[in-house]
């Protein structure tokens, strides 16, 4: 099923028309695209590890459709404002060409009508961003069908390719043998069934790209849905047995809103997290600075109905004249990066929120909230950094007009999703990962109190923790990255790596410091393999292992206990796939390993922030004796 707007259909087409006017110049003279790009975008995807913004070579390696519907519709749209459709056409042309993306492989890819079937008559494995409402990240030995002794003997079962993605950054659900696996550069919801030699059961489509994760829940009249958002801030629900669309509910609040963490189904409900992209443009002097903050948003999980709004703070205001006579509105900031933790004990639900990106910056920046189910009051706060004021376009240039007077200029928000653990005691306490490289412990029952605090290192802007923590009963393993562009520019005491620290007490039990790895070909596949080698994306728990991935692609599974390494394999490299499409792995981000059915699942490429693009699904099993 295809859903699209009319104003994107007619843009899409007059821009296609006028891409086949652009091709035509002759191969001798410059790309009139080139100085369009060179002129307008340029200035940040030169600058990617600053920006935020892909690379060009990222940008070459997209879907047209991706870039179209950025300039008109997404990301770029402010951006791209003075280029007219000639100039919008042109450097589209001269990033990606003219050839649509072939989708020839899907019809291949299908099941037999006998496998077409998808069985739901099993409890989840993976329901959503922390497999369980409580965000353990963890996976039993009978629920992934690997026990620790696996990961010893753990080899290549098979690969499957997406045409032109450069993004695997969507984690899928599974129930039994079938993964929903979110593709957001395909537009795509696939339903995998990975019980024999894979095969497509479903396809669910789009004209927005997609963004977030899935979840997998059930309504009260009994049916079987899965939830995710796109780039629009618009959250669909499926039926997850045919892939049908239910309904799809917009939720952002502001032209700049975005859902970035995977909402979570509970009960008669969906809980929608809301995060921003003011951030990247609020250093722009030509913007109005800044009126967009974050929310969590219940909807009814029948009807998608919106129920109540969590507003992270109250309504930007003008604050004072910036010096050329227009306003700086505040407060403003605190997105919500990441999926909520369900409580349903005391009635709440945790999440994390992030920087303020004007004066004043509000108490609820860089803390974590419990809010309550039932109406979205804010129960209590912690905030744990005060006074982050933190543009991107301020980080090469603090005297810009929007740019903060005065600021810690951190950019440390909560984007990992709080957990909900047990200490030996049988008390609950909740585990915290910061971007400041901070492991936090709350007690719930006291409003928040800090239990402990455990320091690795004094994080940056992306990490410290950047995407998740993981659970195993009696440690939490906190994942640090290091966003540096040279190693010369590396915090001293930043321990780019993964942690295991002890929930009971905050004492560190084992660390597994990462290096450098440029031998072979890796020098030339993977272009920062000195600097971006550090563990950013969530890890996962399986019986007694803890999977993570680096930047630099390599897999690697440790043992829960010990810290041995147990298994470590390169993914930044080519792979032939069962589905014939051309495929890449690189940089291992965000939320994307899992298992199931004798399975490691992982996907790999993340070519945003100067990593490493991919676009490969891999599947690992046992070598069998």
């Amino acid at each position: 099923m295809t859903l699209a707007t009319d104003a994107f259909r007619t843009a899409t087409a007059a821009l296609l028309g006028l891409l086949m006017l652009t091709s035509s110049a002759p191969a001798a003279t410059p790309h009139p695209g080139q100085a369009v790009y060179e002129s307008s975008c340029a200035l940040c995807h030169a600058h990617p590890e600053t920006t935020r913004a892909p690379a060009l070579d990222t940008l070459k390696a997209m879907r047209y459709q991706t870039l179209l519907y950025a300039l008109n519709e997404g990301k770029m749209k402010l951006q791209a404002a003075s280029l007219n459709d000639t100039q919008k056409a042109a450097v589209i042309d001269y990033l990606v060409g003219r050839e649509a993306t072939s989708d020839d492989w899907l019809p291949k890819a299908m099941c037999a009508p006998e496998r077409r079937t998808v069985k739901l008559d099993v409890s989840a494995t993976v329901a959503g961003f922390g497999f369980d409402p409580k965000n353990h990240r963890q996976l039993s030995a009978a629920q992934a069908g690997l026990r620790t002794a696996d990961m010893r003997n753990l080899k290549l079962a098979w690969a499957m390719g997406i045409p032109k993605a450069t993004s695997m950054r969507s984690q899928p659900a599974i129930v039994g043998s079938t993964l929903f696996l979110p593709v957001a550069d395909a537009q795509r919801v696939l339903a995998i069934d990975i019980s024999a030699q894979p095969c497509v059961q479903w396809v669910y489509s789009h004209a927005t790209p997609l963004r977030t994760g899935a979840a997998f829940g059930q309504l009260p009249n009994g049916r079987k849905v899965l939830v995710f958002s796109d780039v629009a801030s618009k959250v669909h629900m499926l039926d997850a047995s045919t892939g049908r669309l239910l309904w799809i509910q917009a939720v952002g609040l502001y032209p700049l809103s975005l859902t970035t963490g995977t909402p979570a189904i509970h009960g008669e409900r969906v809980y929608v997290p809301i995060s921003q992209y003011e951030i990247s443009l609020g250093g722009n002097d030509d913007h109005e600075c800044c009126r967009t903050h974050g929310a969590v948003t219940a909807l009814d999980a029948t009807t998608g109905k919106k129920i109540w709004t969590a507003h992270t703070m109250e309504e930007a205001k003008p604050v004072r004249d910036r010096g050329d006579g227009k306003m700086i509105y505040g407060p403003s900031g605190a997105p919500i990066w990441s999926s909520p933790a369900i409580d349903a004990k005391r009635g709440v639900l945790y999440v994390g929120t992030g920087e303020a990106t004007s004066e004043p910056a509000a108490p609820t920046t860089d803390a974590i909230l419990a809010i309550d189910l039932q109406d979205g009051r804010i129960r209590w706060r912690f905030q744990a950094t005060e006074n982050d004021i933190f543009l991107t376009g301020c980080a090469r240039n603090r005297s810009g007009l929007n740019c903060p007077r005065n600021s810690v200029h951190r950019d440390v928000d909560f984007g990992a999703s709080v957990i909900i653990a047990q200490r030996t005691d049988g008390s609950d306490v909740l585990l915290a990962g910061q971007k400041s490289g901070t492991v936090w412990a709350l007690d719930p029952d006291r409003d928040g109190k800090l239990v402990w605090r455990q320091d690795f290192g004094e994080g940056s802007p992306l990490g410290g923790i950047h995407w998740g923590i993981a659970y195993d009963g009696t440690r939490v393993f906190a994942p640090i990255n290091r966003p540096y562009a040279s190693a010369e520019a590396a915090v001293g005491s930043q321990k780019p790596g993964l942690h295991a620290v002890r929930v009971d007490t905050g004492a560190v039990e084992w660390s597994y410091v990462t290096a450098p790895d440029c031998s072979g070909k890796r020098a030339e596949l993977v272009k920062a393999c000195a600097t971006n080698i550090g563990f950013s994306g969530a890890p996962t728990v399986i019986d007694g292992a803890v999977v993570s991935g680096s930047l630099d692609g390599f897999l690697h599974a440790f043992d829960a206990k010990t810290g041995e390494l147990l298994f470590k394999f390169d993914t930044a490299r080519a792979f032939d796939t069962f589905n014939g499409v051309s495929a890449n792995g690189g940089s291992i981000d965000n939320a994307t390993i899992v298992a199931t059915n004798g399975l490691l699942l992982v996907s790999s490429g993340y070519g945003l922030f100067g990593q490493m693009p991919g676009n490969v699904l891999l599947a690992f099993k046992p070598i069998q004796p």
